[in-house]
């Protein structure tokens, strides 16, 4: 089936399921800027930075530098920082936080295509400053602390991580379970190496009539609003918005039916992040889709 012709089918199924959700709104844009970076061609991760939500960074999928890349919210390539003493043995995803004040980032090497890694890894990063206007970043920065890692049920792939600064957590979510499978790790762990601890399932399946084409109903990627009152998770079909109360925990959030936001219409999307206010979702694609496509709340 031609892509034109599925894009068009999502487009429709994406209205109909949003008919009867929950009231949180997020309208779909159409997308007015580009990756411009050559070296962005496997955007796998996706944080908007916590010094001026006019920035985001990215990182490329596996066998890439340990690099992560800045870009305008408008595409720019505004520099790279190199991360001292990392490996991207399969980089795909990201998260900006901030702790007692400080901006940080969470780069996590957690992707496990043939769910066998004994070991994986979430680098943290100190966000450096930002390069003021019409100037370009090139720096190297050292982890502040890193989080070696394994689940407690067995090497598990896994795409999609967001913090929960606010209560000192990490989220994870499966890729090729059936179904996702929601995790939780301590953000600043004790132990020399933490366990995944599991809290639930979730699901990311599109509406019925959407073609289910490969890994369509699978997680690649994710981030929590700043606030704690939403999770969003981004799939091969679309995104998928699962509002969160105060006394929910995040494996109780993620197990309830999402809001289904209209189809991002992208190849391959890999990355999903929420601005600082929580009021617009940016996507980013893998595969020489380097549009940026926002939805809008």
């Amino acid at each position: 089936m031609e892509w034109r012709t599925v894009f068009g089918c999502w487009m429709v199924f994406g209205s109909v399921a949003m008919a009867d959700e929950p009231k949180v709104s997020f309208v779909r844009e159409e997308p007015k800027f580009h990756i411009e970076s050559k070296a962005v061609d496997e955007a796998s991760g996706l944080a908007i930075s916590g010094r001026d939500p006019a920035f985001m960074w990215i990182v490329n999928d596996s066998g890439a530098d340990a690099v992560v890349h800045l870009a305008g919210t408008d595409g720019a390539d505004r520099g790279r920082i190199t991360v001292e003493g990392a490996t991207n043995v399969d980089w795909e995803d990201m998260a900006s936080f901030k702790l007692e004040g400080k901006p940080y980032l969470l780069i996590s090497d957690a992707g496990d295509n043939e769910s066998k890694r004994g070991d994986c890894v979430l680098y943290v990063i100190e966000e450096p400053v930002l390069p003021k206007e019409g100037q370009t970043l090139i720096a190297s920065v050292k982890p502040s602390w890193t989080i070696p890692f394994s689940y407690e049920d067995g090497p598990r792939d896994c795409e999609s991580v967001a913090v929960d600064a606010r209560v000192g957590k990490v989220i994870l979510i499966s890729k090729r379970t059936k179904p996702p499978v929601v995790y939780e790790l301590p953000l600043k762990p004790k132990e020399a190496k933490a366990t995944a601890k599991r809290l639930g399932e979730t699901s990311v399946a599109p509406p019925k009539g959407v073609p289910l084409l490969p890994y369509i109903a699978q997680p690649t990627g994710m981030d929590i609003s700043p606030d704690g009152s939403m999770g969003a998770i981004v799939s091969y079909f679309g995104v998928f918005v699962f509002p969160r109360t105060g006394k929910e925990s995040w494996g109780e959030a993620f197990a309830k039916p999402p809001v289904i936001l209209a189809p991002h219409g992208m190849a391959q999307a890999e990355s999903v992040a929420f601005s600082k206010d929580g009021s617009v979702l940016t996507v980013l694609s893998e595969r020489g889709d380097k549009r940026i496509v926002t939805y809008r709340r």
